[in-house]
């Protein structure tokens, strides 16, 4: 094999195995600036967006011992890679394609080792980010606990006490932190 070949498909070889996810995408009839868009949104989000030959990314992908989606690899193809956030890089994707007035952009691809298809890959793209998922996690968390206070405060009220309002409860919440 051509060392220059060999030297392509090594560095394939470490992107895509040291990302939890590659994302196959079509970029057929997109022009430049719009590809430079979707790469800035994607750098935004953690991840990278790489073009090379379908046959390199296909010896890397069997390298790494990953799913086969070699039927895929057809065509124009785009290959993106992130940390950690895959949802992020599917949004996206989903919304490089609503830009560029593309309907089909997924290909195929990978998470933790197993492949996806066009359908799981729009239903992680609709997923809100990371950061908005874990926000929703600490609201369903603390929730108990504001209504119990809530509560607690009206009965409070209600057998003729004062009860806490929410400058009262702030030198509290000062003091916890200490």
């Amino acid at each position: 094999m051509n060392p220059n070949k060999s030297f392509i498909i090594d560095e394939l070889y470490e992107r895509v195995n040291a990302s939890p996810f590659v994302i196959v995408v079509d970029y057929t009839g997109t022009t430049v600036p719009q590809f430079a868009g979707l790469r800035d949104k994607l750098r935004e989000s953690g991840a990278e967006c790489h073009v090379a030959k379908n046959t390199y990314m296909r010896a890397a992908l069997t390298k790494a011992g990953l799913p086969d989606i070699s039927s895929e690899l057809k065509g124009q193809t785009a290959f993106i890679t992130g940390e950690n956030d895959v949802c992020a890089a599917a949004g996206a994707v989903k919304a490089f394609a609503k830009d560029a007035d593309k309907k089909d952009v997924f290909k195929a691809g990978i998470l933790d080792g197993e492949a996806l298809d066009v359908a799981k890959l729009t239903t992680l793209a609709s997923l809100p980010s990371r950061e908005v998922l874990l926000a929703q996690l600490l609201g369903v968390i603390n929730e108990p606990g504001t209504q119990i206070a809530r509560v607690l405060n009206e009965k409070v009220k209600a057998d003729g006490g004062e009860g806490v309002s929410a400058d009262d409860a702030a030198p509290a919440e000062e003091a916890a932190a200490e």
